[in-house]
């Protein structure tokens, strides 16, 4: 009874997954045949980043303002709760770096020209930005609920963060408001979920227009984007992650891996890290390390730790600025990664919310950028899977960290079960338990 239900979810993801390769497809097709054509569908791609736009605030507002309180929540729990959190922000920021890097490096909207509007336009609004007291000033909002109704991404920031802090200072009297904040997040959440479902109309008349504007030029660059960012995924997975791993915990990140096989099938088949949540649990436990340690630590990861994500933000960001010749400074790169620090904890495993989440960074930093999220709308579920791979395997690297820093794992049965001399045995895995213990401790905020 209780798996009916996810596989239903599954399987309208997977057809609005195979919508939008159709989008795209028939996108690139318009564009290239009637070019003319093409150009006039600019409206569809733009009407589905409004509708993405609108969302920004309420859902930075529910998952900031709930997120504050699952860290306090997991700092609370001791030395486990403050090294998991430790490590997610280093690790996170780690990934906005890398990911700002290889964006610097690669540069793949250069050179498109996707509007008439040419350097001097941004290079004029560079000139025209406010001085760092304006800015400041500006966080603050007119009133406590302007920031929703201005659509000010980082005032809303700011009161979901007083919000969050307020809600922990309030103890149980806080409770019912939580809970409330929560419902209105699950509300928003499904509001989401229901825009996504115009995503092949807007990827569709996104990439019709862009093909239909550059030609070819413009499918050579989201390839290049593509390509860039699994590469890039590729080598922080096992570059990165496999160095820190293998010097702190003395573990080979490939025999992990291979351990999580099945779970990286099922994320791949449903373009979400989220669905392997209660597997990874379990198979951390059967690992050896100790129930308080991934109990504490891979819901938290869900929801703070990122990786994936973060990369693919911060080169988005670069790819959508210099795609419209409004190439961001390196000040303009450094604070759109605090702000990416920030509201990336709220991106996961909600489709959807990572397009929002970039929306809202290029709306708190240079707002001329946002219509430019339509030209990878096509794109970014092909990326999806990139993402969600990633994630999942920083949380897996993270938990048989803290295990070891806490001393909180079995040496002897982390070997055995690595080396197949412990295979995990699959009619112990209680679903039903896996799903509570996940749900009242990670879900809320994912």
């Amino acid at each position: 009874m209780s798996t009916a239900a996810p596989a239903a979810k599954r399987d309208r993801t997977h057809y609005l997954y195979i919508a939008v390769i159709v989008a795209v497809g028939l996108g690139i097709a318009v564009g290239i045949l009637l070019p003319e054509v093409g150009k006039e569908l600019k409206p569809l791609g733009t009407g589905f980043v409004n509708l993405i736009k609108m969302m920004i605030s309420p859902i930075i507002f529910c998952t900031i303002a709930l997120g504050v309180g699952s860290v306090a929540k997991a700092a609370k729990v001791g030395r486990v709760g403050g090294l998991a959190i430790g490590y997610f922000l280093i690790m996170s920021t780690v990934a906005l770096v890398i990911g700002l890097v290889v964006g610097n490096i690669l540069q793949p909207g250069t050179g498109l020209h996707l509007t008439p509007e040419i350097a001097e336009k941004g290079q004029g609004q560079i000139a025209k930005s406010e001085g760092t007291v304006e800015f400041l000033l500006g966080i603050i909002p007119k009133t406590l609920v302007s920031a929703f109704t201005e659509g000010e991404v980082l005032q809303t920031l700011l009161v979901a963060l007083l919000a969050g802090f307020a809600l922990q200072k309030l103890g149980t009297k806080g409770e019912p408001i939580r809970r409330g904040i929560e419902h209105i997040q699950r509300l928003v959440f499904r509001i989401l979920a229901m825009i996504m479902w115009a995503a092949p109309v807007g990827a569709f008349g996104a990439i019709a227009a862009v093909v239909g504007e550059t030609g070819w030029k413009a499918l050579q660059s989201l390839a290049v984007i593509m390509l860039g960012f699994y590469i890039t995924c590729a080598l922080f997975v096992f570059v990165v992650l496999g160095l820190i791993i293998g010097l702190l915990a003395r573990v080979n990140i490939f025999k992990l891996l291979k351990y999580l096989g099945r779970e990286f099938l099922l994320i791949l088949s449903t373009s979400s890290s989220e669905s392997a949540l209660p597997r990874l649990i379990a198979k951390m436990e059967h690992a050896g390390v100790s129930k308080p340690v991934v109990g504490i630590t891979v819901p938290t990861g869900y929801s703070f730790n990122l990786d994936g994500t973060a990369i693919y933000l911060t080169m988005a960001s670069i790819f959508i600025a210099d795609a419209l010749d409004k190439p961001l400074t390196i000040g303009e790169q450094i604070s759109l990664l605090v702000f990416m620090i920030i509201a990336s904890k709220g991106a996961a495993g909600v489709t959807g919310a990572g397009l929002a989440t970039l929306a809202g960074g290029l709306s708190s930093h240079r707002p001329e950028l946002v219509d430019g999220v339509g030209f990878i709308v096509g794109i970014d579920r092909f990326m999806s899977e990139a993402r969600a791979l990633t994630n999942f395997a920083g949380n897996a690297v993270a938990t048989v960290l803290i295990g070891t820093w806490t001393n909180e794992i079995d040496r002897e049965q982390l070997d055995r079960t690595l080396n197949g001399e412990s295979p995990f045995d699959e009619a112990t895995l209680l679903d039903e338990n896996a799903s509570e213990s996940t749900t009242e401790s990670g879900m809320k905020e994912t």
